[in-house]
Order: C-alpha cells, then structure tokens, then sequence
C-alpha cells in the first residue's frame, strides 16, 4: 500500500474459474435505474438459496492480507462473504447492499459466527447508484465485481475514493474486456467491463 493519504491501491481484474459463460456478468444488471436495480436483486436472491459461493472473494484475501484491521466499507456486500470475512480478522465493517433480501440473509448468516465478529458487522440497506458515504471515514473500502454503465461507475468509483481516509486502501475488483468470463459478452455489455487504469485515471493523483 502506497503509504501517502489518498493513494489508491490500483484494481485487480479478477480472471474466471470457469469457462462456463454466462448471459450476464456477475454483478450485473440490465439498467442502472435504483427501482429496477432493487427489484432485480431482491428477485434474484429471493428466488434462490444461497445465490454465491459464501466464500470472500479471492482478489480481496490477496489484497487486504497484510493489512492491519481499521474501518472497512464493503459496498455491494451480496450475502456478506467478504464482510464476515473482514469481520473475522478484526476489521469493523459497515456492508452496503441495494437489496433488503441480501441484507437480511447476511446478518442471519452472521449470527452463527458469535457475537465478537456480529458486532463488528453493520448492515446498511443503500442505493450504491445515489448513496454518498462519508468523506474520509474508512481504512479500507473495497467494491467486488461491480458492474455499472460507464457514466455510473465512475460517479461510484469517484463516491467511494472520497470516503477512503489518508493512508487507506481503495480496492475496486471487476472483469477487464480481455478477460476470458468476459468472452462472447463484450459486444453486448461492453460499457460495463472496465480496466485497472481506466478506475485509477478517474481518481485525483494529489488525494
């Protein structure tokens, strides 16, 4: 981690573990409107059992291993893997999450784990499209496999640098248009697949 304020932690493209291709990349939403992004994540997790591995995902154990535990902002938080995870090595976790449904099976999920990683977690029922989280609040703020229209991404990505305090870690994961998940999905979603130096052009050297 580069050790001056504001300094973010260049994005990791995470690569598949399947050649399996889907008809839509994970995290992704046919139309970033807030009513239809809430409608489409509280079907998608109210129709099935658990929807995701309930493991962390990989890029953010490779990424956060050596970093003391502080303040963490999970946005996009799904099912709370990656917050319970967090949680579990000491962080104190604020996980943000559009759905209602994925909101309440994380904390139910957390319940089991014991009350010294429960209460490290705190849920927070957000519109990511809109929401604008406090400015230099978090030692870490971490987005996984987040899939927007560009002109929303960056506005997101933007939101997030500002809450991330001086000497903290922003780390965005996401699918690059080379990688191979992306294969046969680019000409049909192309403006949702982003590169780590597009995320890092859009956010200010001098932070």
């Amino acid at each position: 981690m580069d050790p001056r304020p504001g300094r973010a932690r260049p994005p990791a493209q995470r690569r598949s573990q399947t050649s399996r291709t889907p008809t839509r990349p994970e995290g992704a939403t046919p139309r970033s409107e807030p009513a239809v992004q809430r409608r489409f994540w509280d079907e998608r997790y109210r129709s099935a059992g658990a929807d995701w591995s309930g493991e962390p995902n990989t890029q953010l154990v490779a990424e956060t291993a050596g970093l003391a535990p502080g303040s963490a902002l999970d946005t996009g938080s799904g099912e709370g893997a990656d917050a319970l995870w967090l949680a579990g090595r000491g962080w104190q976790v604020t996980a943000v999450d559009v759905s209602r449904v994925a909101l309440d099976r994380s904390a139910a999920r957390a319940a089991p784990v014991g009350a010294a990683v429960a209460g490290r977690l705190r849920w927070q029922h957000q519109d990511l499209l809109t929401w604008s989280p406090p400015a230099s609040a978090y030692d870490l703020v971490t987005a996984q496999l987040m899939h927007l229209p560009t002109a929303a991404m960056n506005a997101l990505v933007r939101r997030l640098a500002t809450s991330v305090a001086p000497g903290g870690t922003l780390l965005i994961v996401g699918y690059a248009p080379s990688d191979e998940h992306t294969a046969g999905m680019t000409a049909h979603y192309q403006e949702i697949f982003f590169t780590a130096e597009q995320i890092t052009a859009l956010l200010d050297p001098q932070d």
